[in-house]
């Protein structure tokens, strides 16, 4: 009759990861019940919205409170879409290699940690597109380069990346993101709340701001406190010699904070 019929699916459409599974079937007893949870995986690009189940679960079992465990989840590959996707308190994933797009895609907690293989040379591109699409909560700390659209509709997480390309902080309304390196153009297209921080001695970045919406000022006083503060977490988790050369030449002036104009007129 000429209908198009379903007749079956093929394994690269499959809805989720065995990896995904696996990593909750072995970390969810250890959180629920309140143990410390260790574990070690490889990780391939077909391993897509790593963390996500595990994530839902303990949403569905504790809400927005943290749950009575922690776990720690190491990997070492080529994430592939949504790594840490919905990710939740509690939880910790660090991969040494690199990601897709989407990273942290919604997360409400915990922490996400990408460094480079110890055989990258250069300045390393770690994360793909649209990191933090849509986060309200967590931590990223990435020690290389985003693509573009990093924390787009960002409403809470906190980051440190040290390179991004295009729109970064587009549509933001929450959540600090420091960014130690280059970045695109058009930063902070549509941002009306948060914290953008630059890392930027020559002052190149300021011509790539959507100067229509936001505005660059200097931080204050707790401002860079916090910035350091955040460095030195970066510098800790990640081994990342960026962040060790920035804390041992501290410069005040180096830095920049993106502020939506409406605050900046309000303040002033």
């Amino acid at each position: 009759d000429g209908a198009t019929r379903f007749v079956a699916s093929d394994p690269i459409q499959r809805p989720r990861s065995e990896l995904g599974d696996r990593i909750h079937d072995e970390a969810w007893p250890g959180l629920r019940d309140g143990d410390l949870v260790h574990l070690q995986y490889p990780i391939t690009n077909t391993d897509r919205s790593v963390g996500a189940r595990l994530g839902v679960a303990v949403g569905a079992a504790f809400g927005s409170r943290p749950p009575a465990g922690r776990a720690r989840v190491e990997l070492e590959g080529t994430a592939g879409q949504s790594f840490g996707a919905f990710l939740a308190p509690g939880i910790d994933l660090r991969l040494t290699g690199v990601c897709n797009d989407y990273v942290g895609k919604g997360m409400g907690g915990g922490r996400i940690v990408v460094r480079a293989p110890a055989d990258d040379a250069g300045a390393p591109v770690l994360i793909g597109n649209t990191a933090l699409y849509g986060a309200t909560r967590g931590e990223l700390f990435c020690a290389g380069r985003a693509g573009e659209r990093f924390a787009v509709r960002n409403s809470g997480a906190t980051a440190v990346v040290e390179g991004v390309g295009d729109h970064c902080g587009e549509y933001m309304t929450g959540g600090s993101v420091i960014v130690l390196g280059q970045v695109g153009r058009n930063l902070g297209a549509g941002m009306t709340g948060g914290e953008l921080f630059l890392y930027d001695p020559d002052s190149q970045a300021l011509d790539q701001l959507n100067d229509e919406l936001v505005r660059p000022v200097r931080p204050d006083e707790f401002e860079l406190i916090f910035l350091r503060e955040l460095i030195e977490a970066h510098h800790e988790l990640t081994g990342s010699a960026v962040a060790g050369e920035i804390l041992e030449t501290w410069d005040r002036a180096a830095f920049w904070r993106v502020a939506p104009r409406a605050e900046v007129a309000a303040i002033e």
